[in-house]
């Protein structure tokens, strides 16, 4: 019977000695898993492989391109100008405005040889529009035949796309150069009626007729200088005439910016009014630069880069002379460049290096980048297409540390 009690007392005891080392570990446990380290929150983004289009952005001024200051070709009593800004000319037909001049001009002999040796003159500027005319339409018609081969070579992939814009570019200059040496021919007729007008009020003893002044192009009246009646000297302006709907863009940029601005560079016309970008063509940066002082009070060099629009007038209806654009000039791109978001890259010990996510740690990677435009940058070695890159990465991501993406940014 004594036998049989003891191990009923033992039991309790043992089990008395178990619980406090079970509560030990259960602490220990807890406390380690407490101390562990947890992922770290990161914004990721993909390697893309797209379009990346390196511009330089400024704001520009549509300006019409061939504009017209009327003058008054000889002194004297200058009637009243009803004419107002944005009224509709027509070369040679629209009368703009009518100078009546005193009985005793134009009889000197010496001046009526000067108004004789004017209207020859005149006359052959003319000739010798109407010939450059002729030279810029077989200049045009030569630039389109080149298109039209041009394109049906790339149809058949035996030239490049580089090749096509640039016999692209060859006829939109040659359709420009035309519209420009028509205009010229108006002007130069104009320039002729008025030389003819001027020598034919220098009969001795007639009264002189008035002197009746019309539009020398096709097109709208920009300003009106002078309105009100009054008596006017000879070169005196009276009108400013233009095509409106013949826009180019002044873009004002940095002088260091427009070193690689090159002719026939597209640009991209935002901010207009429109909903759609307008596309435009550089033509020419001026080869000398101005100093401007910015908002900030700090001297900058810049220069004026010339863009001729290339949409036709339909879709720019009410864009007119003067109004404000913003520029995007493209200087570089690439249909099909390996890229990353630039908020990913960063300098460190004289390379760009960047982390990537690897079975949910951060890999540190050493990478040679190309072009960039600010938001993306062109990847030449050290990421492929699809790895996840940290983007800002924050002081706690180290290589080897354990990460956990929060969101990921669209490419």
């Amino acid at each position: 019977m004594p036998s049989t009690a003891r191990p009923a007392t033992a039991r309790p005891a043992t089990g008395r000695r178990v619980l406090p080392w079970l509560g030990l570990a259960a602490l220990a446990g807890a406390i380690t898993v407490g101390l562990w380290p947890r992922p770290i929150p990161v914004e990721a983004a993909p390697v893309t492989r797209g379009p990346l289009v390196v511009t330089v952005d400024d704001e520009g001024m549509t300006r019409v391109r061939h504009r017209y200051v009327v003058t008054s070709p000889a002194g004297g009593q200058l009637r009243r100008i009803d004419w107002k800004a944005g009224a509709e000319v027509i070369a040679g037909k629209t009368v703009l405005a009518v100078l009546e001049a005193a009985p005793g001009d134009f009889l000197d002999a010496r001046l009526q040889a000067q108004a004789e040796a004017r209207v020859r003159a005149a006359g052959a500027a003319r000739e010798a529009a109407t010939a450059q005319r002729e030279r810029a339409a077989a200049a045009d018609r030569l630039a389109t035949a080149d298109l039209a081969r041009a394109r049906r070579l790339r149809d058949d992939r035996v030239i490049s796309a580089q090749e096509l814009d640039h016999a692209q570019l060859r006829a939109e200059a040659a359709a420009q150069e035309l519209r420009a040496a028509g205009f010229a021919v108006q002007v130069a007729a104009f320039e002729l009626q008025q030389a003819e007008a001027v020598a034919a009020r220098g009969t001795p003893g007639a009264p002189p007729e008035p002197l009746v002044i019309t539009a020398p192009v096709n097109g709208r009246i920009l300003r009106v200088f002078q309105e009100s009646a009054r008596v006017v000297p000879a070169g005196f302006p009276l009108l400013e005439v233009g095509d409106a709907t013949d826009l180019e863009v002044r873009i004002e940029v940095l002088s260091r910016d427009g070193v690689a601005v090159r002719p026939g560079a597209r640009v991209l016309l935002e901010q207009w009014g429109g909903t759609e970008p307008l596309q435009a063509r550089v033509r020419l940066v001026e080869p000398s630069a101005f100093t401007k002082i910015s908002a900030l009070g700090v001297e900058e060099q810049r220069v004026y880069v010339i863009a001729d629009l290339v949409d036709p007038s339909e879709r720019r209806p009410t864009l007119g002379d003067s109004y404000r654009v913003e520029a995007r000039i493209v200087v570089w791109e690439n249909p099909a460049a390996l890229q990353a978001p630039a908020g990913a890259l960063f300098r460190r010990q004289g390379a760009t290096q960047a982390y990537v996510v690897a079975d949910g740690r951060a890999a540190l990677r050493t990478v040679r980048t190309g072009r960039g435009n600010g938001l993306r940058t062109e990847i030449l070695e050290g990421l492929r297409e699809g790895e996840q890159v940290i983007v800002y990465p924050g002081d706690q991501v180290a290589a080897g540390r354990a990460v956990r993406s929060l969101t990921v940014t669209a490419p």
